[in-house]
């Protein structure tokens, strides 16, 4: 839903600019119940996040920090790796000093928990949100699937084709599409694969004949897997020297769709530094129910039901 967006896209809209920019309109967005975003400047030494908004100060005591924050299911480490970055909250209440200066204190908590009912509560396994990429482990991909709350791809759930990290596919800060595994009362279970196209859907971007540009992913003894998209690899003869995560141009010898197989010559290897391409989605639709990877004429079973 707009209203539950990954944190750091409300930020620079005009109603959001509008409402953080004066007392009046601060109390505005506190009568209405409003999400606002502002960037949370530091953390105290309670763990509490201190918003420097244009006009006051703004105070997201620790347990409005995040969900779980006061039973001890979410860490601290939620809150002071917030520090520098937009956060959303609630305007709870101003007060007003002798001196005339005005204090906001705020709650993410309250965003988060209303974003949790309205929305993810909502989901269902099939379903495709937006996602911003967070960081990033060895294991996999955490992302913002709405208001900051949490959730991870794991790495084999990234693409087809098998990465060495996630950084080989994402950045932090890349926006995204994710789709819902499974949703239970304390986690949220995501993929990624099932949304950048069959093998077919792969294979028709390329012909015979063409040259082209990948990414070696994997060496064995009898050849080099050479990643031509996200889900689609190639498998070229041996060559000497060559590494993972090395580039390369190669030659597409034969697409075979009923094996699967894209036989590829290398042209080039060679270490570049380039960032990870703009992802192509194929599923244009909010949900699915049902994926297969392989070609109708592969007898493979490669597929995820939701």
């Amino acid at each position: 839903m707009k209203n539950y967006l990954p944190e750091g896209c409300l930020i620079n809209t005009s109603e959001n600019i509008r409402l953080t920019g004066s007392s009046a309109g601060l109390h505005e967005a506190m009568a209405s119940g409003k999400i606002l975003e502002w960037r949370a400047s530091m953390c105290d030494s309670g763990h509490n996040l201190i918003v420097d908004l244009p006009t006051m100060k703004g105070i997201i005591p620790r347990i409005e920090g995040a969900i779980g924050i006061e039973d001890g299911t979410t860490k601290d480490i939620a809150l002071i790796s917030k520090v520098n970055k937009p956060v959303c909250f609630k305007v709870i209440s101003i007060s007003t000093d002798s001196n005339g200066k005005e204090t906001a204190v705020l709650s993410r908590r309250a965003v988060q928990e209303e974003c949790r009912s309205r929305y993810i509560d909502c989901l269902s396994a099939g379903d495709i949100i937006p996602a911003r990429v967070t960081h990033l482990e060895q294991f996999g991909c955490f992302v913002d699937i709405g208001s900051g709350i949490p959730s991870l791809i794991p790495i084999d759930a990234v693409s087809v084709s098998r990465i060495s990290h996630p950084a080989d596919r994402f950045y932090p800060g890349q926006d995204i599409k994710v789709i819902i595994k499974s949703i239970d009362k304390d986690r949220i279970w995501l993929s990624h694969k099932e949304l950048l196209g069959t093998w077919q859907e792969n294979a028709n971007m390329f012909s015979a004949g063409e040259t082209v540009s990948g990414i070696v992913r994997s060496i064995e003894d009898y050849g080099i897997f050479i990643e031509l998209a996200p889900n689609l690899a190639g498998l070229a003869e041996p060559r000497e020297g060559a590494r993972v995560g090395q580039h390369a141009s190669v030659y597409i010898k034969a697409i075979i769709p009923e094996k699967m197989k894209v036989k590829l010559i290398v042209v080039d290897i060679f270490d570049a530094e380039y960032k990870p391409s703009p992802l192509k989605y194929f599923v244009q639709s909010n949900h699915i129910s049902h994926w297969r990877y392989p070609p109708e004429t592969s007898d493979k079973i490669i597929e995820t039901n939701f």
